[in-house]
């Protein structure tokens, strides 16, 4: 049976296109790289877009494939799952300075005990760029970290994509201010993440300024109720998080600007337990007008969903950005804080943060590096890809059904295939 399957695959071919998203051409001479995620995440082969932005493969192996498209030194995605035979790439001319980028969300989450704070902070940076356009130099995102802080993970996700580890280093252009930072990662059009994992030395209080940089809709602060908040300028922020309910607090300055004076005195210890969806929840529940019933039908926009939009709800915006970042990206909820005496018992922490099972290198190449694979270093992590890949896939294929975009015997199709793939890989990973 196995050696059918794989005579089926060789006889198959995978086709495509790649269009330019700015210019709404073909990306003519762009090169197109097929990675097979059965094993991992073998490159099997390359090509270059023909004249009619097409480009071609066989397909020598079964399962799913990941298609690279490289435009201008940075690289776009495209999964072909199990029995897929086309796979279209857009791609986008590269900006050195887009002006149409602004930050939906700015969200701050703390968490201490008497000798160490730990930081997440989640940027959610939108390119609504027109004509689409990606943004790309050496310093493409900067942001502020408190003083003494200490960066221990960086992650950073396309739109579309998966969290892939990133780097920050020191702002080549500010090297005079201090913890001020650099991300070289592409602003594709779209909206990307940026989560940024830090600590810090703690003694029970600690003044923080997050000195933004750019225009933000919202800047949200979630720390333990067990803590106390306190603004310089108490007008500045709200308290959204019913004081009833959950473990957090969440406190939130709206239509924030660069350099405006943001400061805050963070007190106490204590951790989060709860999810960071149900943190949102609660926050965006807060928000609704007491005494109405939400149940009830609304036709109005927002009717049914929440706040109706004469009473807009002010985590609308930023709801799934606190669920998806911290609960894909890293979340923290049951995070152990433990006091790190020694370099070792640092290092032990290090192995074991929130979210070092939830990375996945799929588009793990720097952006202006030439497209060269970094494999797994051993066949579980190689596993663990393929995993995050097919479980990405088969969210994607529930989406396209309950929307209507797929016909239903595609899906039965899709789904048995992805469904096969996926009992191989546990097979294997077990």
């Amino acid at each position: 049976m196995f050696s059918l399957a794989l005579a089926s695959a060789a006889a198959q071919t995978l086709t495509g296109t790649v269009t330019n998203g700015t210019t709404s051409k073909p990306a003519v001479g762009d090169e197109v790289i097929i990675i097979n995620l059965a094993n991992g995440m073998d490159v099997a082969g390359s090509t270059k877009v023909d004249s009619n932005g097409k480009f071609s493969f066989k397909l020598t192996v079964p399962g799913p494939h990941l298609i690279r498209a490289v435009h201008q030194g940075v690289t776009y995605h495209q999964m072909a799952p199990p029995g897929v035979n086309t796979a279209d790439v857009q791609v986008y001319d590269v900006a050195t300075k887009v002006a149409a980028l602004s930050v939906t969300a700015d969200v701050i989450r703390f968490q201490a005990d008497s000798s160490t704070m730990q930081g997440i902070r989640l940027f959610v940076v939108s390119n609504t760029s027109s004509p689409p356009k990606t943004q790309m130099n050496d310093h493409n995102f900067e942001f502020y970290l408190p003083a003494g802080a200490k960066i221990e993970q960086l992650q950073a996700r396309a739109p579309n994509g998966q969290p892939i580890s990133a780097d920050a280093v020191p702002d080549p252009e500010k090297t005079s201010e201090k913890n001020r930072y650099a991300i070289a990662f592409p602003l594709r059009p779209g909206e990307t993440q940026f989560q940024v994992e830090f600590t810090l030395p703690y003694s029970g209080e600690i003044k923080i300024d997050p000195k933004p940089l750019y225009s933000a809709q919202h800047l949200v602060i979630v720390l333990p109720k067990t803590m106390q908040f306190k603004a310089a300028n108490p007008s500045s922020f709200q308290s959204m998080q019913d004081p009833t309910q959950g473990d957090s607090n969440v406190e939130v300055a709206q239509q924030t600007e660069p350099g405006q004076p943001l400061g805050f005195t963070l007190k106490g210890t204590g951790v989060i337990t709860e999810s960071p969806g149900e943190t949102a929840s609660g926050a965006a529940q807060q928000q609704e007008p007491q005494g109405r019933d939400n149940r009830s039908s609304d036709n109005r926009p927002g009717g049914g969903l929440g706040a109706p939009i004469d009473a807009p709800d002010a985590l609308q915006k930023y709801r799934w950005p606190i669920l998806f970042g911290f609960a894909v990206l890293l979340a923290i909820g049951g995070w152990v804080v433990t006091k790190r005496q020694t370099g070792a018992t640092v290092a032990a922490t290090s192995a074991v943060k929130p979210g070092a099972t939830s990375s996945v290198n799929i588009a793990a190449v720097r952006p202006t590096a030439a497209p060269a694979i970094s494999a797994a270093s051993t066949p579980v992590a190689k596993s663990s890809m393929l995993l995050e890949a097919l479980k990405e896939e088969l969210f994607q294929l529930e989406v396209e059904r309950k929307q209507g975009k797929i016909a239903p015997a595609d899906y039965e199709k899709a789904k048995a295939a992805l469904d096969q793939t996926l009992e191989r890989a546990l097979k294997r990973q077990g």
